[in-house]
């Protein structure tokens, strides 16, 4: 009996093992940004104070799958992204989303390691530009939770 017993336990470990990695391997994070004509740096450079947006997205393993809205910007969205910079900087594009965008707009994009350790930092913002406001109508500093 004993023979047969330390296998088993073996393999039960192993099989506790493998499903305690898949899990991990599969962790989903959710992605928000709230997003504003207040944000926009420099702040002077868009008039139009109620433009507002969400930005809200899940990424599992290096897939990011999003969903834009956002209302009362100046004229239609010409294009969107996610930029690399802290609050209150201006950064370059490292995630397209879309051009031209419509409010309810989704997509999925592909995300690199150093973008991910970005938003752990607070370094990765969304922009939402418009012909009046082509650096940016409303903008969105990333957070997860």
């Amino acid at each position: 009996m004993r023979k047969l017993v330390t296998p088993l336990i073996g393999a039960a470990v192993c099989a506790l093992a493998f499903a305690a990695l898949s899990f991990g391997a599969a962790r989903t994070t959710v992605w928000t940004a709230a997003l504003s004509s207040g944000q926009e740096v420099p702040k002077q450079v868009v008039r139009d104070t109620a433009a507002h947006g969400l930005f809200k997205a899940t990424l599992s393993g290096k897939t990011l799958k999003w969903k834009l809205t956002f209302a009362k910007l100046t004229g239609p969205a010409t294009q969107a992204h996610i930029h690399m910079a802290p609050k209150g900087k201006s950064g370059d594009v490292v995630v397209p989303l879309c051009a031209p965008c419509t409010s309810g707009m989704t997509g999925t994009a592909t995300v690199t390691s150093d973008e991910v350790s970005a938003l752990k930092k607070h370094r990765l913002y969304v922009n939402v530009h418009t012909a009046k406001n082509p650096n940016g109508e409303i903008r969105g500093q990333l957070a997860s939770g």
